[in-house]
């Protein structure tokens, strides 16, 4: 499945004081971004204390833009009891969260329906995050179409893409979908080990089948020290909602 990336033409520590190292655009390459977040004498830190669930909820800004149930991407509901969380990345340059909403709800991200393939005829995931909010497409008790086509990706994990437009602040955005995995991990009791790239779910009949996504959090096409760095933030973030009385 190509996803939206076709559509649209380790590490860090967690201090006791519950101040996480920020994770920052790997633009000066794969080796300059491993050795800067993977040490944690490098650079600032961003505070951060304990804080409750809906307090961490808060800080992920998270805005509701439902997909219209029995349109588009809902138009087959199948319902899903949530055991991973799946991490995806647009590739798209043009467009935040509140455009890719606005193309999810009017149905412009279309996907060839066909057996062993996309089952409905659109794309279609639960939250899309940039740097200043995350929005709610799709339920996270339905299936989305959003991974692997009809296996355990679409079927059990809820997707999360994060924005990489122009303009885009790529640190604000990773942290913003760290909290957003830290707290849907903490409401649907989902392991850190259950937090997975795109490339973890294998697509029957593409080549490679396992995608290059999200390709700004993997080292060549496979999770490595900036995919482990990634987890260590949300753990972090998970860690300061455990620490509250």
């Amino acid at each position: 499945m190509k996803g939206i990336c076709w559509l649209f033409p380790l590490g860090v520590l967690c201090l006791c004081s519950w101040q996480c190292h920020p994770l920052g655009p790997p633009d000066g390459g794969p080796d300059r971004w491993n050795q800067r977040y993977a040490n944690p004498a490098a650079g600032a830190t961003a505070p951060g204390g304990s804080v409750s669930a809906g307090g961490l909820l808060r800080e992920v800004r998270l805005r509701s833009e439902l997909v219209a149930r029995g349109s588009h991407g809902r138009k087959v509901v199948r319902p899903m009891t949530p055991r991973y969380i799946t991490i995806h990345s647009t590739e798209n340059k043009d467009a935040g969260a509140a455009r890719h909403a606005l193309a999810l709800k009017r149905g412009t991200l279309r996907s060839g329906k066909h057996p062993g393939g996309n089952r409905i005829g659109y794309l279609i995931w639960h939250f899309t995050v940039d740097d200043g909010v995350a929005i709610q497409h799709l339920p996270i008790g339905e299936q989305g179409e959003h991974a692997d086509f009809d296996g355990p990706g679409n079927r059990y994990s809820i997707g999360i893409e994060m924005c990489e437009h122009r303009g885009n602040n790529w640190q604000a955005t990773l942290d913003r979908s760290a909290k957003l995995t830290a707290y849907l991990m903490y409401r649907n009791h989902i392991p850190l080990r259950n937090v997975v790239p795109h490339y973890h779910w294998p697509r029957r009949g593409k080549h490679p089948p396992n995608k290059n996504c999200p390709h700004l959090l993997l080292d060549h096409g496979r999770p490595g020290a900036k995919w482990r760095a990634f987890l260590n933030r949300v753990d972090c973030h998970y860690r300061r909602i455990a620490a509250t009385p």
